[in-house]
């Protein structure tokens, strides 16, 4: 699970990524209510017929596998003075999933933010607009965050571009070679990098893909966009070493598989990256 937190009247709440959706801390929501006993809180919160009616609903909406007869059981129980309930047997009975708990130090109690906002209207209808405020914002962060890292990434393949142009121009190029023919062999060797790393030619993706604007390129992962940036500066020197086209396809294509295998795998990309 990521982790996060937000800052929220003064009550830190955490909030966890779990199977790619954000679930937000009911104890330390509980700890704006009473910070000494935050479980009883939950609890208490548990055993109102509203509530429970409450995660019924969104569990018939949200999960295939909820076990209806024995909600219907709690549902009928809820409210009166001997019912009790913990998010535990709640999770156990019902095989719900918008509340996820978890004992020891590191543990705790979260639900889907769904779940949480109701709860924290229920704490404090002043703590739920400002919890939803700060989750808002964080979100936001996170958003500008992650194009600030495309961006990056991007303007890294761009860099490297001027790089392996000047190559190809000193290189490849005859000094009195017309126009045409200068954009012809530009194409041809930008060819030979997505055809390493993509497995095909931009033409060619065009061709696969009349529905989309943009380029290959457009459309690469940040593990591709930083191999790309790579086999550039590669392929720069390969030409400065006067390797034939087809030799260094090859080597280029050896690298870009070795590259992503690496970086698939890299839990430093992947904590930049967000996933």
């Amino acid at each position: 699970m990521k982790n996060n937190k937000i800052l929220v009247q003064n009550t830190e709440v955490s909030i966890k990524q779990h199977e790619k959706v954000d679930f937000i801390s009911l104890t330390d929501i509980a700890r704006a209510k009473n910070p000494n006993e935050p479980k009883d809180v939950v609890k208490n919160w548990l055993r109102s017929k509203t509530t429970i009616e409450f995660l019924g609903l969104w569990e018939h909406i949200n999960n295939p596998f909820f076990k209806g007869v024995e909600f219907d059981s709690f549902k009928n129980e809820a409210g009166s003075n001997s019912f009790t309930m913990s998010p535990t047997r709640w999770i156990e009975k019902t095989s719900a999933i918008g509340i996820i708990s978890k004992a020891g130090r590191y543990g705790g109690t979260y639900a889907h933010r769904d779940i949480a906002f109701e709860f924290a209207s229920w704490i404090s209808a002043e703590f739920k607009l400002f919890l939803i405020k700060e989750f808002q914002r964080l979100k936001e962060d996170e958003i500008q965050n992650k194009s600030l890292e495309w961006d990056l990434s991007r303007s890294l393949s761009k860099i490297n571009y001027k790089i392996h142009t000047d190559a190809i121009k000193e290189h490849l190029l005859p000094r009195t070679i017309n126009k045409p023919k200068e954009s012809f062999i530009y194409a041809n060797e930008a060819d030979i990098l997505n055809v390493a790393l993509f497995g095909m030619t931009s033409k060619e993706w065009r061709e696969e893909n009349k529905d989309k604007d943009g380029n290959v390129r457009d459309y690469a992962s940040v593990e591709q966009l930083i191999v790309l940036s790579n086999l550039e500066s590669i392929n720069a020197e390969l030409i400065k070493q006067n390797l034939p086209q087809n030799e260094r396809l090859v080597r280029l294509n050896q690298t870009a598989i070795s590259q992503i295998k690496s970086l698939i795998n890299n839990p430093t990309l992947k904590k930049l990256a967000g996933k």
